[in-house]
């Protein structure tokens, strides 16, 4: 039979009627063997999130203050779920090992992975399926470091005779039993994880869109659905801020071949966006997505003869690895090289950055220009469209859009263009145009 793993965002599961809804997608299924759950969401737009309810529950038991009233709180959101459900289900014991641990003060992580935990209870009770404890089969090492190929094992094995199964996302354990969380979004990589380890035919990923957007919605009204996006293109637009999926999640199914689809729970009909490693399917547009970040600084190096100093570009990017800061581009020229730098993390070592660049590099000049904006114009069918470069900067030189960096990469899948940040929606908007709103 067919293994399908679907995991649920917390807007999917932040009530009784949408628990409902979720279950009716896995029902209709019955390939929907392995469920991976997060923690109930928001209700309705001024709501909070259980995860940060847990967050400042736990604040006030590590300042040693009562926090009976707001563990309370979150005790009636998932007994309102389970009587909505009409589940014969108690949580008793759990809420008592909870408010023990709290005291102990067991520690954040511990804290917010209780979410996805009670909820993988309730998702197993109402869909009849064996609970599987994230801590048991997800492993960390004593740092807190992700351990796939363990993980992997263990999830396999435990996995393996289970008929159906639900696994709670965005928490594993050390060796010693120590809680330990992912990130924010981290449920999307235990589903990754489970659907590496069962050999799944398909990673669902259930949320509360309709797949990937070619553009920001809060900046394109009603931007196309991404049909159909490669592992790599999505890479290119999750690093520059898309953020429908967490993007580690890509790579545990990207080495098993396994296709992502992203799915809307309130719209299970539409067919979402399917994430593939390869296709020869053609895009339906020149480009695949655009993608941009804002608060970025140029730091700009000028010497003579530069191209002719041997490790002259080992020695500027030395600096800033030495100040803890990370580059995001490096276009340069014969006697020019421009880093481009996150902004808040640069302003935090700006001046031993410029004086260690001055003491190791010895330039002729530094320049800093700063609140700029980086855009990715990404898109597998670039490569066979003559023009699109000049269709890009044609489009935001009509919208009076000064461009201050274009890079580039061999493979032709994307086109990073940097521009001031009072110029960035006016610059999404110009490259959509051309490359969408004309189309339609």
């Amino acid at each position: 039979m067919k293994k399908i793993v679907v995991k649920f965002g917390g807007s999917s599961l932040a009530s009784a009627d949408q628990f409902k809804k979720a279950g009716d997608i896995i029902r209709a299924d019955k390939g929907r063997r392995f469920v991976v759950p997060s923690a109930p969401g928001k209700r309705f737009s001024d709501d909070t999130k259980v995860t940060d309810l847990l967050y400042a529950c736990y604040a006030l038991a590590e300042e040693g203050q009562d926090f009976t009233a707001e563990l309370k709180t979150i005790k009636d959101r998932y007994y309102e779920i389970i009587h909505g459900l009409e589940l014969d289900l108690s949580l008793e014991d759990q809420f008592q090992e909870i408010e023990k641990q709290f005291k102990q003060q067991a520690g954040t992580d511990y804290a917010a992975s209780r979410g996805e935990y009670l909820n993988g209870i309730i998702m197993a009770g109402y869909l009849g399926y064996e609970f599987v404890d994230a801590a048991e089969v997800v492993c960390f090492d004593e740092n807190g470091n992700f351990i796939p190929d363990q993980t992997n094992e263990a999830l396999s094995k435990r996995l393996k005779d289970a008929e159906c199964a639900v696994i709670p996302g965005f928490y594993g354990a050390r060796e010693d039993g120590t809680v330990q969380t992912f990130s924010r979004g981290g449920s999307d990589i235990t589903g990754s994880i489970v659907a590496k380890a069962v050999k799944a035919d398909l990673y669902e990923n259930w949320t509360d869109v309709s797949g990937f957007l070619v553009a920001d919605p809060r900046i394109i009204s009603n931007p196309e659905v991404i049909t159909t996006i490669t592992y790599k293109e999505l890479r290119e637009l999750s690093y520059m801020g898309a953020t429908v999926l967490h993007e580690d999640a890509i790579f545990p199914v990207r080495k098993e071949g396994i296709p992502i689809n992203i799915k809307n729970t309130n719209a299970p009909e539409d067919p979402g966006t399917m994430i593939v490693a390869n296709t020869c399917q053609q895009s339906k547009y020149t480009i695949t997505g655009i993608a941009g970040t804002k608060d970025f600084v140029a730091v700009n190096i000028e010497k003579d003869m530069m191209h002719a100093e041997i490790g002259f570009g080992k020695k500027v990017l030395e600096v800033f690895e030495d100040n803890g800061v990370s580059f995001e581009h490096v276009p340069s020229g014969i006697d020019t090289m421009t880093v481009f730098v996150n902004q808040a993390a640069f302003l935090e070592k700006e001046q031993e950055i410029l004086s260690q660049l001055q003491r190791n590099c010895q330039p002729d000049s530094i320049d800093l220009e700063p609140n700029l904006a980086l855009i990715a114009v990404v898109g597998r069918g670039m490569k066979s469209h003559r023009g699109t470069a000049g269709r890009i900067f044609s489009a935001l030189a009509h919208a009076n859009v000064n461009v201050k960096m274009i890079d580039q990469g061999s493979s032709e899948l994307n086109i990073i263009i940097g521009v001031a940040n009072a110029d960035f929606r006016d610059a999404i908007k110009a490259i959509y145009d051309i490359f969408v709103t004309i189309q339609l």
